[in-house]
């Protein structure tokens, strides 16, 4: 029988499939890429990230005494994980744009439906449900950063000319995601419970379409201030 890592890989890889056929990806991949479509995503990035730690330890105080492996695991994610919101703010303010419109939520800096959506289904997941729900999530943020984040990272820097202090969130999270990933499939292979894996499952599958979602808003930016 196939892992559980496996199994979630198949049981999500046509939502996957979904996502990675975005428009946004294909104009990204023709170099139709402008300025404020960059700016777009890393403002709802930042919307997401923000509450990436938050959902950790709201997960990891949820846990039951006999998943206390699980807890140190969600430990050791938060140490990985803090601060990183900030790095999406200082790239942000590289490309010459209002982060602190970004960090209060005002104006082109508000967070879109589908991620506050997002955000909102996982509190309620691990609040109301099951926490391994947050799960779900990881699987998707992850795999889609070790699957095309690197070069996505290095399309929109080349074609907009950007320095690298206006790419750090995409550039390390392509490169740190690839050793969590294998961290990620090391823990999902360990949930043996099948209620467990199904939560894990359907996360998985809400989260990669309301992220599709989030990145059809994308493609609505004009490329004519592409460099």
């Amino acid at each position: 029988m196939a892992s559980f890592f496996e199994q979630l890989k198949q049981a999500t890889a046509v939502k996957q499939q979904q996502l990675l056929s975005a428009a946004v990806i294909a104009q990204v991949q023709q170099g139709q890429i402008s300025k404020s479509m960059y700016i777009a995503f890393l403002t709802q990035a930042y919307h997401h990230v923000k509450h990436t730690v938050p959902l950790l330890m709201a997960c990891g105080g949820r846990l039951p005494s006999e998943q206390e492996w699980l807890r140190e695991a969600i430990a050791e994610y938060i140490d990985e994980e803090k601060g990183h919101q900030e790095w999406i703010l200082a790239d942000i303010a590289a490309c010459g744009a209002d982060a602190e419109a970004v960090r209060k939520n005002e104006g082109e800096g508000k967070v879109c439906p589908a991620i506050e959506l997002m955000v909102a289904y996982l509190y309620h997941q691990i609040d109301r449900h099951n926490p391994l729900a947050l799960f779900g999530m990881v699987w998707v943020l992850e795999g889609t950063s070790v699957g095309i984040g690197g070069q996505m990272a290095e399309k929109i820097q080349q074609q907009l000319n950007l320095p690298d202090s206006a790419m750090s969130y995409l550039t390390s999270h392509s490169v740190l995601d690839h050793e969590h990933l294998k961290f990620f499939e090391s823990l999902m292979n360990k949930v043996d419970n099948s209620e467990d894996q199904q939560v894990i499952i359907d996360a998985a599958n809400m989260v990669f379409s309301l992220y599709h979602d989030m990145l059809q808003t994308l493609s609505l930016f004009s490329t004519q201030d592409a460099a």
